[in-house]
């Protein structure tokens, strides 16, 4: 889980290293002539680090990824929308979104716009990490979330590859940035105040003072974008020939070197939510490998079970729903529940992928629905379990009385932290799921988001963009 860059945070007494307790003293914020004097050189090269990973998996993980499951004809234009929506995310990020994500605000849903165009963000202004009195440089917060904010909105488009005009594609981004993305993380994440006060924080995002864990994205990535997806492919409606034509992808190799990446990236990712290089963050790191290589080796056990025969790119679809699945809880796991989480994940999006989608005959061109949603709500209620210390989980302190409360092992609760998942997860489904719908609707009216069935069947390359991806 990512805390906010308020110096309130340096009320956390202990670190994640030493356990699931923090102490319960009211510590006063430093002034910045102190925090200076408290920045951690090590925490600060491994975020920023981590911000280059992060940026790995949208380009050139994601845009490899997704533009090799599409046709030859669509191929560039995959790699166009990944590109550049990381490009305008960044923009949109330092203008209003890092302001509208992590400051305070009127309301615990959106945060307000005093840092609108970073205003009062130097390298002179410093963001709390877990530990006490250890700091790193804001900016290197700012790149670090900023990665976050360029890669989820990228997810959306696998759900409506080959058949989305570019420039009506770019106004949603930006509309649904600002509109669900922000506030999602705001609940989610968000968490500031000039102190801890005795019985409720001064200031926090909604889900957050609800108690909801997560550690690097489960709700505020991949549910937000996989709901997103759904909605998008349904509004667009199918491609064209969709059950009637063959639409095999043209470059399995370039999907699973773009999966490959993913796995690389994820790395940062997920134990770069940390915030700092301690045990959590190596706990962090060993469950993000473990569990991805179980979903991988569950995918292709299914495929061997059903169909007689594993193929690649099942096996690079596990490796991404298990990656999915284990970042809410990458912080809290064991490395054996998390590979248990792995092992699981995969068959449940399978069932989705080959099953459920054939049922209702909705046109997810790569599956974001079936993945990232399903296995994102997967993982985030997961993490209710896997959390529990009995299991070897890290715990966690009792949002509901502040300062902190340590929380022996036998004082977690399964059941009612499911329950907070569970809230959290509906939440962000409604917020994402009527949020786009709302914009895809307020898009093609303005615009149009579907091209013409002359340019759907030249390929969006030539149609959109006036360029092939390759040249016979």
């Amino acid at each position: 889980m990512k805390l906010p860059v308020k110096t309130a945070l340096a009320a956390f007494a202990a670190a994640f290293a030493a356990g699931p307790a923090f102490a319960a003293d009211l510590i006063k914020a430093p002034t910045p002539e102190q925090m200076a004097g408290m920045v951690n050189k090590g925490d600060t090269a491994w975020m920023l680090v981590c911000s280059a990973l992060v940026l790995m998996m949208s380009v050139p993980a994601l845009a490899l990824f997704y533009g090799g499951l599409v046709r030859t004809k669509n191929m560039l234009s995959v790699l166009m929308q990944v590109f550049m929506i990381v490009s305008v995310a960044a923009l949109v990020w330092c203008c209003w979104g890092y302001s509208e994500a992590f400051t305070g605000g009127s309301t615990p849903f959106a945060g307000g716009f005093g840092k609108a165009f970073l205003m009062g963000v130097s390298g002179s202004t410093y963001a709390a990490t877990f530990s006490n009195n250890v700091y790193i440089p804001e900016f290197a917060y700012v790149c670090f979330q900023m990665t976050f904010a360029c890669i989820t909105p990228a997810l959306i488009v696998g759900a409506f590859a080959e058949r989305v005009k570019f420039s009506a594609l770019m106004v949603f981004m930006v509309g649904w940035m600002t509109l669900v993305y922000f506030p999602i993380a705001h609940m989610v994440w968000y968490f500031a105040g000039p102190d801890f006060l005795p019985d409720a924080p001064a200031d926090a995002g909604y889900l957050f003072g609800k108690g909801a864990l997560d550690f690097a994205g489960g709700t505020v990535v991949h549910i937000n974008a996989g709901i997103a997806g759904l909605v998008g492919c349904l509004m667009i409606g199918k491609r064209l020939g969709f059950g009637r034509e063959a639409t095999p992808p043209h470059s399995l190799t370039m999907t699973m070197i773009g999966a490959s990446l993913l796995w690389v990236g994820w790395f940062g990712f997920n134990a770069g939510s940390n915030l700092e290089a301690n045990g959590v963050t190596a706990v962090a790191f060993i469950n993000t490998f473990v569990a991805t290589a179980a979903a991988a080796v569950s995918w292709t056990l299914v495929e061997q079970v059903h169909h007689g025969k594993p193929s690649m790119l099942g096996g690079a679809t596990g490796a991404v729903a298990g990656l999915v699945a284990i970042t809410p809880a990458s912080g809290f796991a064991a490395p054996m529940t998390s590979i248990a989480l792995g092992f699981i994940v995969s068959p449940v999006c399978y069932f989705f992928v080959s099953t459920v989608k054939n049922w209702l005959k909705y046109d997810d061109t790569l599956d974001v629905f079936g993945v990232h949603c399903i296995g994102g709500i997967i993982g985030a209620l997961g993490t209710a379990i896997v959390a529990d210390p009995k299991l070897g989980g890290q715990g966690y302190f009792d949002y509901t009385k502040f300062p902190a409360v340590a929380i022996a092992p036998g004082g977690y609760s399964v059941a009612s932290q499911l329950l907070i998942q569970a809230e959290a997860v509906l939440l962000t489904l409604v917020w994402s799921g009527v949020g786009s719908a709302i914009l895809f609707f307020a898009v093609d009216k303005l615009f149009g988001l579907r091209p013409s069935e002359e340019g759907e069947r030249e390929g969006l390359d030539l149609s959109e963009h006036g360029e092939r991806a390759y040249n016979y």
